[in-house]
């Protein structure tokens, strides 16, 4: 590495053998595809006693049942990139809908149904990640109820790079759902509403007939989707590796992990498990909990989200150690959202957050 340098007690290979008594911490920016250093510190970084001010660790709860979330999306945390939402679905949508103002990810954390578009039908499932581009028309229809994480992006949702993996990495490009042309099946209504965002605010365009109409496309510009199921997650027993070697997607100044159940790496080799203890200057990192032991987190539930801004330390809770030596797997199952400038937070994560969660690190 250019300009490499060291000083004191470290060790040759980041979370390998990590000096006994000691903590590692990285310290890395562009949020871990950047310049890195590893301290090795006599105190956990995350060991706080008080914390006054707005900087800190925060988690929402599972908040689905909410009533503020019940047959709608409600935001919970934003910046001009990218745009965070949670949402359940009981009811019907009674409206096609078109984003001109974003592409569209979304995440099924539970439920069943499919979505008409354009360009034909996507069907889903729990575990489904559907990329709906900008402009698409489309609407949604339920055989179960539905808990849905929404990810609004000003820009598109990329493959990421796989370099020297080959593109084969990461999950197969047949492992992709592409819809095939196909009519919206309601052909016998009065009128078809559309729902189009612009500007943030809605107009509602009525049409005489089904706007689903395509008999045919053709292109590279399309809705798709993948499960998060049929991602396959680079591993090493030697070696942790760190967040962006998860990468699922890349947008503009953000972009979308996947954190799969795994094998976890050897304690023969002296390797941590646990996420290790990191300061990841230029990014915020925003995880939702989709299902599984999240072993590195007290007291986290599915359908949770935790929110660590960026200038505080971020890490493993202290229990965390020694449940990491009794395993030899993860069944863990996360959406990551590591977002470049900083989130705000809406007023109903606001009422809704865990006050005391950054607590949960204080021994």
């Amino acid at each position: 590495m250019e300009n490499f340098k060291a000083s004191g007690i470290y060790t040759k290979q980041a979370h390998v053998k990590i000096p006994e008594g000691l903590f590692e911490e990285e310290h890395g920016r562009k949020g871990f595809f950047g310049r890195v250093a590893h301290l090795y510190r006599k105190n956990q970084p995350t060991n706080w006693s008080n914390i006054e001010g707005d900087l800190k660790p925060r988690n929402l709860p599972p908040v689905f049942g909410e009533k503020s979330l019940e047959n709608k999306f409600s935001k919970v945390l934003y910046n001009n990139d990218v745009e965070v939402y949670l949402g359940s679905r009981t009811k019907p949508y009674e409206s096609f809908y078109r984003n001109a103002d974003h592409d569209e990810m979304f995440f099924i954390h539970e439920g069943e149904g499919r979505m008409e578009t354009t360009f034909g039908h996507i069907p889903f499932v729990k575990g489904d990640y559907i990329i709906m581009p900008r402009g698409t028309t489309y609407k949604t229809f339920l055989s179960k109820p539905c808990k849905i994480l929404k990810v609004e992006s000003k820009s598109e949702f990329e493959d990421p790079a796989r370099g020297i993996l080959g593109p084969n990495a990461l999950y197969d490009q047949t492992a992709k759902f592409i819809p095939e042309a196909a009519l919206g099946s309601e052909q016998n209504l009065t009128d078809y509403k559309v729902t189009i965002k612009h500007r943030g605010k809605n107009t509602i365009v009525t049409y005489p007939f089904n706007p689903l109409d395509a008999l045919g496309w053709k292109g590279s510009l399309y809705p798709w989707k993948i499960s998060i199921y049929d991602y396959c997650p680079i591993t090493s027993h030697r070696y942790h590796i760190p967040p962006s070697g998860h990468t699922m997607f890349v947008a503009h100044n953000f972009v979308v992990c996947s954190f799969v159940a795994r094998p976890l790496e050897h304690t023969s080799e002296e390797v941590l498990k646990v996420p290790f203890y990191h300061s990841n200057i230029d990014y915020d990192e925003v995880l939702f909990y989709h299902q599984g032991n999240f072993f590195s987190r007290d007291n986290i539930d599915c359908g949770a989200i935790t929110y660590h801004p960026q200038g505080i330390n971020h890490g493993p809770h202290p229990k965390a150690f020694a449940k990491a030596n009794e395993k030899e797997w993860t069944d863990e199952f996360a959406v990551m959202i590591d977002a470049r400038f900083p989130l705000e937070m809406s007023d109903e994560f606001k009422r809704l957050e865990n006050k005391d969660y950054w607590k949960s690190w204080m021994t």
